[in-house]
């Protein structure tokens, strides 16, 4: 839904009134993250968690094995976040196509030489 000419004024007005007031929060609330930036923090974030238990892994290794499920927990979480982020980072999230099932003509066609030679008393 589109703004009348005076609400956009409106906007406008208020948009000027809070850079004179506050331009350091002006400008940040004027930035927009484009998605590959978000992704980017995103498997940064993985890294760190996933840096972090390994830490946790080892030090659990060391103390308590509770840690260490931790840990791995941790690491476990950080692959699947780093994976999405891949993903969606270079466009590959869309469904994948599904593979026609391969031909079991040989498969078969072995099991029924195999069925022959017993049946004639071979094997």
């Amino acid at each position: 839904m589109a703004l009348s000419e005076e609400e956009q004024r409106l906007l406008e007005q208020l948009e000027a009134s809070l850079a004179e007031d506050d331009p350091k929060l002006a400008q940040t609330l004027g930035k927009t993250s484009t998605p590959r930036q978000i992704h980017g923090r995103r498997a940064t974030l993985a890294g760190v968690l996933f840096v972090l238990g390994l830490v946790l892994l080892v030090v659990g290794m060391r103390t308590n094995w509770i840690v260490s499920i931790f840990g791995f927990l941790a690491m476990l979480v950080a692959t699947v976040v780093a994976l999405g982020a891949w993903r969606k980072a270079t466009g590959t999230a869309e469904k994948a196509k599904p593979t026609p099932p391969s031909s079991s003509e040989p498969f078969m066609g072995k099991m029924e030489d195999r069925w022959r030679r017993r049946q004639e008393g071979g094997l």
